[in-house]
């Protein structure tokens, strides 16, 4: 079925819409996305694909992340996504374990976003967290971000310490696409408590990356917003 599926995946490209895409992700010489190829799908054909083939076994969605095309290992983390929402412990440990195994592959923005909230945050809601600190601890740029986005599932509990860690972990990395995750992650601890992020920023106001504090504060008052600022700005 993984023939089938890739089969079908090709027969939907749209080179023009690709070529926007790739320079979308980065993928020229020396980007964080260097060397990806697009087929040019949009997310809601992939969606599709996923719903008719959902029940596809974890080797083939392995394969799929094996495969040069973007994607291909979109749709195959998409499949694990909905398996994991559908799926028990022992289905959501082991789907946890095969991400981990094939971590390389996850390797964009995107498909870290899509995926690891679900895939490892939900059997982490239980689970021994560690392997967070690790990946944050990792040299490339996914591994940190892998890290961060997957306590979306913890800030959905109203469980934050694990997403306050990471990011006074990460606070001095020097890549934007990290500053931006963590500004995401805060942001979203302050939409469901503001007192929260309002005394974690009152701690690391001086030291959070300007990027971060923006996005941070983007749902606190304008008040707010502009004595944030306006203390980091004082740097």
């Amino acid at each position: 079925m993984q023939n089938e599926l890739r089969a079908a995946l090709l027969a939907r490209q749209q080179p023009e819409r690709a070529v926007l895409l790739g320079r979308f992700f980065k993928t020229g010489p020396g980007q964080y996305g260097a060397g990806d190829q697009f087929l040019g799908l949009t997310m809601p054909e992939q969606h599709a694909l996923v719903r008719q083939y959902r029940e596809l076994d974890p080797a083939a969605v392995e394969a799929l992340l094996q495969d040069p095309y973007h994607e291909c290992r979109m749709t195959g983390l998409l499949i694990w996504v909905d398996q994991v929402k559908r799926g028990n412990g022992a289905l959501r440990e082991d789907r946890m374990a095969r991400y981990l195994a094939h971590r390389a592959f996850v390797n964009n923005w995107d498909l870290v976003d899509v995926s690891c909230p679900y895939v490892l945050g939900l059997p982490l809601l239980t689970g021994d967290r560690s392997v967070l600190t690790g990946l944050a601890r990792e040299t490339d740029l996914w591994g940190p971000r892998i890290a961060l986005v997957t306590t979306l599932a913890f800030i959905r509990k109203g469980q934050f310490a694990d997403t306050f860690a990471l990011v006074e972990q990460l606070m001095n990395h020097p890549h934007d696409l990290i500053h931006k995750a963590m500004g995401w992650m805060l942001r979203e601890v302050g939409k469901r408590e503001p007192a929260a992020l309002t005394e974690f920023l009152h701690d690391y106001r001086f030291r959070i990356p300007r990027t971060t504090l923006r996005y941070a504060i983007e749902r606190l008052s304008p008040d707010e917003r502009r004595y944030y600022m306006r203390r980091r700005d004082q740097l």
